[in-house]
């Protein structure tokens, strides 16, 4: 959510190539977080820090050529994310959490752990549309800037550092939003295709046969039962360690 004042956040968004309607749209937002006497909104410290970052969609590790990135998407889950986090943990594994909006707003605590534990955050919109690259401008600023809001809000201040399309449905207009909001554009590598349930062997034999295809690893941590996930998960870090793999986050 946008949190900057006056002429200078408007002339950002413009300079990044940005549509007088998502302008609208954004300003619209804004101004519904006035403050309690109907002001200007409140400054928050962590609003001020935002840096525009690169708009091309990141799919290497910051870990370097044999880094990678382990990404969880649609939670937070209050049965699943637990069971995830606590995995991690055991592993000594750090993870990038792509949070819908909506799940992000409804299990704040759950938030704040992912964040407690050392995991960083990704917009992943308000709503999960795998068809919102087809729709207006101000419809993808609605579902990438009231999705950042409410994992803000539900993290206590904690920024996401990243925005990944539902279903990869990046657009140059979402790529650059999410870029002049610090959130840089992540795909994915290795797609586990865990919400098809394919079982674990065949998860953890994709993760085999396409780490050499790029170091950033797509699971999920919720929309479904998650049971297949944790079991390959629970084979694959060991398995990427034994073969000389680190585990890092996404370059921003």
């Amino acid at each position: 959510m946008a949190k900057h004042k006056g002429r200078g956040w408007h002339s950002r968004l413009l300079a990044a190539g940005l549509g007088v309607t998502a302008l609208a749209a954004a300003t619209s937002v804004w101004t519904a977080q006035a403050g309690p006497t109907g002001g200007q909104p409140e400054a928050r410290p962590q609003e001020r820090t935002v840096t525009k970052v690169a708009a091309d969609i990141a799919h290497a590790s910051d870990r370097g050529p044999r880094g990678v990135n382990i990404t969880i998407d649609d939670g937070p889950d209050p049965v699943w994310t637990p069971q995830v986090l606590q995995l991690l943990k055991d592993s000594g594994v750090k993870a990038t959490f792509c949070m819908v909006g909506t799940q992000a707003k409804a299990y704040p605590d759950l938030v704040k752990k992912v964040v407690a534990d050392g995991h960083r955050l990704c917009d992943h919109t308000v709503s999960h549309d795998t068809a919102m690259d087809q729709k207006s401008e101000a419809y993808q600023s609605q579902q990438i800037l009231d999705a950042e809001r409410m994992i803000i809000e539900a993290s206590g201040g904690v920024r996401p550092q990243y925005y990944r399309a539902p279903g990869g449905a990046f657009t140059p207009y979402s790529r650059q939003l999410a870029a002049s909001r610090g959130m840089r554009p992540l795909g994915w590598n290795v797609d586990t295709k865990d919400f098809e349930h394919p079982g674990v062997d065949t998860m953890v034999d994709t993760v085999k046969s396409e780490i050499s295809n790029g170091p950033t690893i797509l699971f999920h941590d919720a929309g479904g039962e998650r049971s297949e996930t944790l079991e390959a998960l629970r084979q694959v870090l060991p398995w990427l360690k034994e073969q000389g793999y680190s585990f890092g986050f996404p370059v921003r």
